[in-house]
């Protein structure tokens, strides 16, 4: 059994990461900006410098929250998006670097923002970051992780897009469509790299490495992957083919496409970044590793996640 301190452990993934764990006999503790409580919870300030007792003698530390970067970008809301995960990143790290009992590993997430626009290129945990706000951020928010680390193995997860009954992105795409008002949006041609959230817990336990076994999925821990890891599904699609699939899956058809300037309009340059860049990614490490999606086509997850 293994003892895990958690942040985001209310989030999308984060919560279903510590189903995931305690269902495989680990203890986790909680790190909340609230009241804390007794043995389940401590409390940390995100921004301000963590304690190293906070930190010390887990046997990992995975750092989950963060500001959701989608909606209109503001100044204030760029400044929140970029503090959230840069300085608590940074804060957490310099924790662990001072501490005398210091975790095993340091995973941390990030995303595939890193990548940036770029068009059809197929993408890997080896491709340059690319160019623009969320690229910027990502590499900031990287390079927190390794301050000051040493013996410490530290990961990156780059997540995609996470469907999930629970994930604001399918809740959003969804209401359109069962509505018969769905469509592509701008060209339709930008790639979307996502994975199912099943698969990306079962990923994210397989990376910890704290354990024989990924629970549920009988495949053997990962103690030796590091530094950044695509956390998608290794078949993405482009948006027109997600608009396609997910049509077909509610029964309705898709054709009602929103163009770019409407996106642009409407998001301004969340637009740009997020809805309309085009990240064709791939999990090249997970594959390598050996590690089995269970979702691996889109129709399959959508239909799971829909039924």
């Amino acid at each position: 059994m293994a003892k895990v301190l958690i942040s985001g452990a209310s989030g999308l993934i984060g919560s279903a990461l510590v189903l995931a764990l305690e269902a495989d006999g680990h203890e986790i503790i909680r790190l909340t900006r609230g009241p804390a409580r007794p043995a389940k919870e401590l409390h940390w300030e995100p921004m301000r410098e963590v304690s190293p007792a906070l930190v010390s003698g887990f046997d990992a530390v995975i750092h989950l929250s963060g500001e959701n970067v989608a909606g209109r970008w503001t100044a204030e809301k760029k400044r929140k998006i970029r503090e959230s995960r840069v300085v608590s990143t940074r804060n957490l790290a310099w924790a662990i670097a001072k501490t005398e009992r210091p975790p095993r590993a340091f995973v941390c997430a990030s995303a595939i923002g890193y990548y940036g626009n770029r068009g059809d290129e197929v993408l890997t945990e080896d491709s340059a970051s690319g160019a623009g706000f969320l690229p910027e951020v990502c590499r900031e928010w990287e390079a927190a992780t390794h301050v000051g680390m040493a013996g410490v193995r530290v990961v990156n997860l780059r997540f995609g897009i996470v469907l999930s009954r629970q994930g604001a992105a399918l809740k959003e795409m969804l209401r359109p469509f069962r509505s018969g008002l769905g469509g592509r949006v701008g060209s339709g041609r930008q790639w979307w790299s996502w994975i199912h959230v099943e698969d990306a817990v079962a990923a994210v336990v397989q990376v910890l490495g704290i354990g024989s076994e990924v629970a549920g999925r009988g495949r053997p821990a990962l103690h030796n992957l590091f530094g950044p890891v695509n956390i998608v599904a290794p078949n993405p699609v482009t948006n027109a083919e997600f608009t396609r699939v997910l049509a077909a899956a509610v029964k309705r058809p898709a054709l009602f496409a929103v163009p770019a300037f409407a996106a642009k309009l409407a998001f301004g340059e969340f637009a740009e970044e997020g809805i309309l860049a085009s990240a064709r990614v791939m999990p090249k490490k997970l594959e390598e590793s050996g590690f089995e999606f269970r979702y691996a086509d889109l129709g399959t997850a959508l239909q799971e996640l829909l039924r």
